[in-house]
């Protein structure tokens, strides 16, 4: 099977499972027990914070544990509650966990205006700026799209309201390990973080604090995690999202330049077929993400008849890709429902070939070409 798929999942490093393999089985001790056995869990939890500080440039107590994305970017939005400035605004592109929380939870005692995006997939510092309001108590916009990978300018963004009382969120999930995350120079007051997104175990994510922008929990029953998030630490997860961290950091220019080289490589190779669309091609994107559009084409069609040709693609965001409906995030951006029906999301991965991209390339035109 050739997975192209990254941005859903990535497999777990080798190096990761060897550094949980201990604190699935002899090393079991509650963190929060004072014993030798719970000191130890203790140190090992705190070894992977300082692991996934160092990677976003942030002090290890700024680094709050959760169970993943989606509940880092819940526990950020509740920063909205905490203020006198009840209006929030996020962007138009997303991802679900940040959207219906805004829908489900902050839209009863906030009011959320939606951000629109350019044709590129962008936010613009003007159009932001248009969009602020003396009542504006939370923005969250996210680094890079999941589905298109277009990069924000967060640090351009955030800058706007530095001398604000608004709080600047930012889901990284998907740029972690891919570019430079600098939670420090980006200006942000919150930022969102994935264990599963670089290569570590699904289960376990973060949330990166400012140390000052108050938090509401949603669970209750312990202090763990500064009473932000309690519950029993998934330790032997913590441990492999801090290896995970550490050999991102080692490992980012060599995984970013083998990255851009195949995705170069993929959007040459496919860019003499006929009525293909890139999505935010005009724009700056992740080095790993290429989500395709074509004319006449249906685009969950096109991922099962890959899928019998042993190629793992997308049809957008993992956490969506039950739904009938076309992309918002496609929508945001300006395309028709039947063109972004059609959309297939090629995310690729360091341990993808050259000679992947060629095989990938073939197929897709032999489909293409047989449902002429």
């Amino acid at each position: 099977m050739i997975y192209f798929d990254h941005n859903a999942t990535t497999p777990i490093d080798p190096l990761v499972v060897e550094a949980m393999q201990p604190f699935l089985m002899g090393f079991y001790g509650n963190p929060s027990s004072l014993h030798r056995h719970g000191r130890l869990a203790k140190t090992a939890v705190e070894q992977a914070r300082q692991h996934v500080a160092s990677l976003i440039n942030v002090q290890p107590e700024q680094v709050i544990f959760t169970s993943g994305g989606t509940e880092a970017n819940n526990l950020a939005l509740t920063a909205a509650t905490n203020t006198q400035y009840k209006h929030v605004l996020v962007g138009a592109t997303e991802h679900p966990s940040v959207i219906e929380c805004c829908r489900n939870y902050l839209s009863a005692s906030c009011s959320v205006d939606v951000l629109d995006v350019d044709e590129g997939g962008l936010l613009t510092p003007d159009y932001l700026q248009s969009c602020i309001t003396a009542d504006t108590g939370l923005i969250s916009v996210m680094h890079a799209n999941n589905e298109t990978g277009v990069i924000q300018g967060i640090q351009t963004l955030a800058e706007l309201v530095k001398d604000k009382p608004t709080v600047f969120h930012t889901d990284a999930v998907q740029s972690l390990g891919k570019l430079e995350v600098d939670f420090n120079a980006m200006g942000v007051n919150l930022m969102t973080l994935s264990s599963h997104k670089i290569y570590g175990p699904k289960g376990v994510g973060a949330l990166i604090h400012d140390n000052q922008t108050t938090l509401s929990p949603m669970l209750y029953g312990g202090s763990q995690e500064l009473g932000f998030r309690t519950g029993t630490e998934n330790v032997a997860g913590i441990v492999g999202f801090g290896k995970a961290a550490e050999l991102a950091k080692q490992h980012l220019a060599e995984r970013a330049k083998h990255l851009v080289a195949l995705q170069k490589e993929l959007e040459q190779g496919i860019s003499d077929i006929k009525g293909l669309t890139i999505a935010g091609i005009q724009s700056e994107r992740l080095p790993n993400t290429t989500q395709i559009l074509m004319d006449n084409v249906d685009g969950e069609m096109l991922l099962m008849q890959l899928d019998k040709q042993s190629i793992a693609v997308s049809s957008g965001s993992a956490c969506s890709s039950n739904s009938k409906n076309p992309s918002p995030v496609l929508k945001a951006m300006g395309y028709n429902d039947k063109l972004a029906l059609s959309a297939i999301r090629v995310s690729l991965g360091q341990q993808n070939t050259h000679e992947e991209v060629q095989e990938f390339i073939s197929v897709l035109k032999s489909i293409i070409n047989s449902n002429q």
